[in-house]
């Protein structure tokens, strides 16, 4: 009898991002399939007096990267919206990092208790997917003045999907639009597993249309992603 082979994971994440994740993937005994629906693109904006900051925050490790090419500067205390990010700041030589563990609304309530006023600067993308000054109002930290720097981009690639898969991860809400876009008819009988409600928004309707729906993991975290992939997979049946 032959034994049924690995489940084939879709990763639409883009680079590094996607290496670690395809990782994981093969830790889990699954088959990554790497196939990046977006890339980053580092920018190059004028920075402020970065003297005048009082810390900083982290959205992504997207954000890290960018900005820590940009400056030697790692004496301000980091905010991070979770452990991913937290830790790129780490690597990248940040000494007095927070972790939110969380999302947007995490992060904002994480610095509203360890600041009640000051200048925060925030790198971020040039398009980002929410606004941390409304989630500190909304927190209770209203003073605290809040500056964006655009330090990347993220563009659609032009590749395309792998020829056959059994899941699909989404690591964000503009990837969930192009997949939705792009690819919804090949995601029929396939597990389509998202970062976040967010990610998962784009593909209610499509999928709904096969009778199927998005899965998001519980907190937006890949770790959280991973733990719902494999009862996801169990849900469709064997691999063959």
């Amino acid at each position: 009898m032959i034994p049924p082979r690995p489940a084939r994971v879709w990763i639409t994440r883009a680079e590094p991002g996607a290496a670690r994740t395809a990782a994981r993937i093969r830790d889990m005994g699954l088959t990554p399939l790497v196939a990046p629906l977006l890339a980053v693109q580092p920018l190059r904006p004028a920075l402020p007096d970065l003297a005048r900051f009082d810390a900083l925050a982290f959205t992504s490790p997207n954000g890290v990267a960018a900005f820590s090419a940009l400056t030697s500067m790692r004496d301000r205390p980091v905010f991070a919206v979770g452990h991913a990010t937290a830790q790129a700041a780490r690597n990248a030589g940040f000494v007095a990092v927070r972790s939110a563990q969380g999302d947007l609304a995490a992060l904002a309530r994480l610095i509203a208790t360890r600041m009640s006023g000051g200048a925060l600067l925030v790198p971020q993308a040039e398009i980002p997917a929410g606004d941390l000054a409304v989630a500190l109002t909304a927190a209770g930290a209203p003073h605290i003045v809040v500056h964006g720097l655009p330090v990347y981009r993220t563009r659609p690639t032009a590749q395309a999907a792998p020829d056959a898969f059994e899941a699909v991860l989404v690591h964000s809400p503009r990837a969930g639009e192009l997949l939705a876009d792009r690819h919804a008819a090949r995601l029929d009988g396939v597990a389509v597993v998202c970062i976040s409600p967010a990610a998962a928004a784009p593909l209610a309707a499509p999928l709904a249309v096969m009778g199927l729906a998005p899965l998001a993991a519980a907190t937006p975290d890949e770790d959280a992603l991973l733990a719902i992939l494999k009862p996801a997979l169990g849900k469709r049946g064997p691999s063959v």
